[in-house]
């Protein structure tokens, strides 16, 4: 019923067995961290319940143990279990910094100095996370490892460089809000009124700058496409979305610029719903979500020339320009070459940027489906003008003319983005997870041996990644993961790419109805 209320039972007697065993493995385990306790194991054969505990928490201060509580945060089940793991076996920050010093660097690179957890220290702490509270205002959650702070106090933010004036301290228990008067190391608090300091951020005394190093963060896996439901709510969305990646840094929200889309990034599919609901719940905002579009491109496979010619005559001045083009095409993300090759003035001189902007602009939106045109150099190599007809826009003109023209000739086709994608996974799934790699029109790099699995390494399209983490999660249980960078550009195969223009030119079409 999500109340999280518990109550004792006599294990039942079909699991008895099971139990025993596992207490067994338990004791084992508490034993093996403690050299005192596995004596006494190896002497009595067992353990009483604080011995485990004590073998417990020497283990994992020491990382030789590892606890995992099973529970469901969705449905309130095993909270106080994880709660009442975390006060028995983890050590406390004194413990902690005794096996495990933290080791901050000086700013300027200057070495390096540990971190004591000692309240007349110079100050330091790390901003490990910062909440928008629509009653406190905008909150930053600090972990202190050295010295300590008090309300109002002033301080240096030494990753930005920036000195902050803090507001009052807070201890924070689910929505409860409690204000102190003081925070020592080893404390957790909440301060408000930070203008400059953001998530990650190291703030410490004026006269003992310092950097703690940034635990990595795990790249996104699941991008979703958003349109808000109302138009009027464009900028509110951005906003607010800007907000929710504030508050959780492994979000992450781009504004496509090719395809022209909200991209918001999370690490899976439960980690972006939650993003929507928080979007709607703190925000009002409500959106539309949808898989965002590939951001293909156009090429050329040889050598056209074409002339682009412009002329229009109206009653008073008329428009004139001509231009002949040559296209090549240029490897795979050389990008964009303009050479002018005008000799004995066919062209002034003052007309040559105007054609290189018209290529430019035309080059905007392909021949093939009206995608970005790159990796080719175009030569203007000859033309002609009017001495009153002839304008920039003229030259504008004519050179998107002559572009379009020479592409018709120079074998168009669809370049695709690649991803190199690394699967992590048990060795049992492996042929499972290759298998359906290959499906994708994946290729296959390398396979990396590694403690309880196997690294897969693969070039894949984009195209076929968009929905991969809830695959991967059913092929292996959710015991894999997965990393994707971009690779490449390469050319889609032709089947494909006759459906994807064919949906392309659909697309266009019901916009424009």
């Amino acid at each position: 019923d999500a109340s999280g209320r518990r109550q004792k039972a006599e294990v039942p007697a079909a699991l008895g067995g099971q139990v025993e065993g596992a207490r067994k493995k338990l004791m084992e385990g508490a034993a093996e961290a403690d050299d005192q306790l596995l004596e006494r194991y190896l002497g009595d054969g067992i353990l009483t319940a604080q011995e485990i505990l004590q073998g417990l928490k020497t283990g994992v201060a020491t990382r030789s143990l590892f606890p995992v509580i099973c529970g469901s945060a969705g449905k309130n089940i095993g909270t106080v279990e994880a709660l009442n793991a975390l006060v028995a076996l983890l050590p406390s920050p004194v413990e902690r910094a005794a096996a495990h010093p933290v080791q901050a660097s000086k700013l300027g690179g200057s070495g390096s100095i540990q971190l004591s957890p000692d309240p007349t220290a110079a100050f330091a702490a790390y901003v490990f996370k910062t909440i928008i509270d629509p009653f406190m205002g905008r909150l930053n959650y600090l972990r202190v490892y050295a010295g300590a702070l008090a309300p109002d106090a002033g301080f240096l933010n030494a990753t930005r460089n920036v000195r902050e004036k803090g507001g009052r301290l807070f201890h924070g228990v689910g929505k409860k809000y409690t204000s102190i008067e003081k925070s020592v190391a080893g404390d957790i608090v909440a301060i408000a009124k930070l203008k400059d300091t953001q998530t990650g951020d190291t703030l410490t005394s004026d006269n003992a700058p310092l950097l703690i190093p940034k635990p990595p963060l795990p790249r996104p896996l699941l991008s979703f496409a958003l349109e808000p439901k109302s138009k009027a709510d464009v900028e509110k969305v951005s906003l607010g979305l800007h907000k929710l990646v504030e508050e959780d840094p492994s979000l992450e929200f781009v504004r496509n610029t090719e395809t022209h889309e909200m991209i918001l990034s999370a690490m899976g599919q439960l980690h972006g719903d939650v993003a929507f609901e928080k979007l709607k719940r703190k925000y009002g905002i409500e959106v539309n979500v949808h898989t965002p579009k590939v951001p293909y491109k156009e090429t050329i496979r040889k050598a056209a020339s074409a002339q682009g010619k412009y002329k229009k005559q109206t009653g008073g001045h008329g428009q004139y320009g001509d231009t002949w083009l040559k296209l090549e095409p240029l490897k795979r993300g050389a990008g964009f070459q303009f050479v002018d090759e005008i000799v004995g003035g066919a062209i002034p001189r003052n007309f040559i940027p105007a054609v290189e902007k018209g290529v430019v602009e035309a080059m905007h939106e392909g021949i093939l489906g009206g995608f970005p045109v790159v990796d080719l150099r175009v030569t203007l190599y000859d033309g002609s003008y009017h001495d009153v007809d002839s304008s920039e826009m003229a030259f504008k003109i004519a050179a998107s003319m002559g572009l379009k023209k020479a592409m018709e000739q120079a074998s168009p086709v669809l370049l695709e983005p690649i991803m190199t994608v690394e699967v992590s996974t048990p060795d049992e799934f492996m042929g499972a997870v290759i298998g359906d790699l290959n499906s994708r029109r994946g290729r296959i790099q390398d396979t990396v041996p590694k403690a309880h699995g196997t690294i897969i390494k693969a070039a894949v399209p984009l195209a076929e990644m968009l929905k991969y983490s809830s695959t991967l999660n059913s092929l292996t249980g959710g015991r894999a993961t997965y990393s994707m960078d971009f690779l490449t550009y390469e050319e889609v195969p032709r089947e494909q790419a006759a459906r994807i223009l064919e949906e392309q030119k659909a697309a266009k079409a019901g916009a424009v109805q």
